[in-house]
């Protein structure tokens, strides 16, 4: 099961109370990387903090192996992990499926970039009632 893992800072955290935490943190991440449950992991732009990528049996495998982070056992952050599936949406068929009420009356069609082959994108088709 793929995840994407968001760290929430938990009321109190600041720089002073993270810093002696950080490198044992690291190597907690790089562990969890050579097992091979994280399998990406990104510094946010938005806020200090991390986005990690992870493969786990299920969330709550996931949430035990990322509150062993330091700064998850002394309570200075906490994870948000967000459960994530293939996107299946590719052809516009599928798309329906996927969301029949939203776009039940809208028609889609498949339309190439110029200058690049393969694939392309769908644009909505506009249409008189």
């Amino acid at each position: 099961m793929r995840l994407l893992c968001l760290d929430i800072p938990q009321p109190g955290a600041s720089r002073e109370k993270l810093q002696p935490y950080l490198l044992e943190g690291v190597r907690h991440g790089w562990q969890l990387y050579k097992s091979g449950m994280v399998r990406d992991i990104y510094f946010r732009q938005d806020r200090p903090g991390v986005a990690i990528i992870a493969e786990s049996d299920s969330v709550d495998s996931a949430r035990q192996a990322l509150a062993e982070f330091p700064l998850a056992k002394v309570g200075l952050i906490g994870w948000e992990i967000i459960p994530l599936g293939p996107f299946v949406g590719w052809q516009p068929a599928r798309i329906l499926r996927c969301f029949p009420t939203k776009l039940a009356n809208t028609r889609y069609l498949p339309v190439r970039e110029p200058g690049r082959s393969g694939g392309g994108s769908l644009r909505k088709m506009t249409t008189q009632s």
